[in-house]
């Protein structure tokens, strides 16, 4: 790939969008199906759990969700138009059950009430963070008293390696993380540093491994 696909690739997966946006996304479920189920593992869906996923992409993992138990509410949010199309699609039959919505809107204003959601978790939208501090304040304000918030990331050692991160990605490290968290009224309860299988990326092999930091309200 030129220097023009890997910005176009880096546009592509900050905010999918066009025919190239369709793609993208099912090469993401592909790439990050392993980050996606151990994050939802850690989130651990319970009855009456209200859930919030910031940046679900087209929304394939959302069935691991709410088909754990009927009164669990699962919410949706993405910058995306073209991705709340796609996981309204794919979610036809939770969103008819009044299991699941999805909601068109930017993290750094998220439209919903204090308090509203028991976990709030988020995989792969942490590089494209304009103002974290502002991120997290929201974030706060929802989140019940006690809540969960999960970031899923790539590490900063392993992400700098791919040719397309310097075109909009800022990258942490878990120490990053942390400190994002203390200083924004989250404390961090565990971490979770897990290596996956290699994955074929455009024709290169490239060793993975993710990062979650799993944090509570103060």
């Amino acid at each position: 790939m030129d220097e023009q696909q890997h910005r176009q690739t880096a546009s592509q997966l900050r905010k999918p969008h066009g025919e190239d946006g369709i793609k993208i996304a099912e090469f993401m479920n592909k790439g990050n199906r392993d980050i996606n189920l151990n994050t939802i593992s850690i989130v651990n869906p319970k009855p009456k759990d209200t859930i919030l996923e910031v940046g679900m992409g087209n929304g394939f993992f959302v069935s691991e969700i709410v088909s754990k138990h009927p009164e669990i509410q699962y919410t949706g949010c993405d910058f995306s138009e073209l991705m709340i199309e796609e996981a309204t699609k794919l979610n036809s039959g939770w969103i008819s059950k009044g299991q699941a919505n999805f909601v068109l809107s930017d993290i750094a204003d998220i439209p919903f009430m204090d308090n509203s959601f028991s976990t709030i978790f988020t995989v792969n939208t942490i590089y494209f963070w304009d103002d974290e501090s502002l991120v997290l304040k929201g974030i706060r304000r929802i989140l019940m008293p006690n809540g969960k918030f999960i970031v899923a990331l790539r590490p900063k050692h392993q992400a700098e390696k791919y040719p397309f991160i310097k075109y909009g990605f800022k990258l942490f490290s878990k120490e990053d993380v942390t400190k994002l968290f203390e200083e924004n009224g989250l404390s961090v309860s565990h971490i979770i540093e897990q290596k996956e299988p290699d994955f074929d990326m455009n024709g290169e092999i490239m060793a993975m491994e993710h990062l979650i930091v799993v944090g509570q309200k103060n």
